[in-house]
């Protein structure tokens, strides 16, 4: 009688911690989630704080880079100098290229400069009219002040000469 009765207690046992378990799981999976959102939360205040002290508004400067149509030039690489010094260089993909030409900005650049007078220069490389090598500059320079400071480099066709365009514009 003794060896019956073994199993079923065992298995008696085993049921009722199962169900004191399955009582216990669903407030922590609650707790487990909110856990989950405090992270994000302060991963997210952790990225944004990291940006800050990196890359305080007084000595911010970025640099974006737009494309429109694109019928005189195909993009191949954009070098990119700050006060002489290159700071970045890009070589494109066609999926790149093409979601520049769809309206797409690419950030360039992000970093420190000094306050006063800065000269960014942009180097565009690619495909010019005729299918020919096309190698082309534009430089603009800018006060820095105590704002951070946004560079947008613009590539567009000019169809009055059948050539590309290439500007920058900065904006504080």
């Amino acid at each position: 009688m003794q060896r019956i009765a073994i199993p079923y207690f065992k298995a008696l046992m085993t049921t009722l911690v199962l169900v004191a378990c399955a009582a216990y799981a669903e407030p922590l999976d609650k707790e487990m989630e909110d856990v989950k959102k405090t992270l994000l939360t302060l991963k997210r205040d952790l990225v944004i704080l990291e940006e800050d002290l990196l890359f305080p508004a007084s000595s911010q400067l970025a640099v974006f880079l737009s494309m429109d149509v694109g019928e005189f030039f195909q993009l191949d690489a954009v070098s990119l100098k700050l006060n002489g010094k290159e700071v970045a260089h890009h070589l494109y993909t066609h999926k790149q290229v093409d979601a520049l030409y769809r309206g797409g900005v690419q950030r360039l650049f992000i970093g420190n400069v000094k306050q006063g007078k800065n000269r960014v220069t942009a180097f565009f490389t690619g495909r010019g009219p005729s299918g020919r090598d096309y190698k082309r500059a534009t430089t603009v320079e800018f006060e820095k002040s105590f704002e951070p400071t946004f560079v947008e480099l613009a590539i567009a066709d000019s169809e009055a000469k059948y050539q590309p365009e290439f500007q920058a514009s900065v904006s504080n």
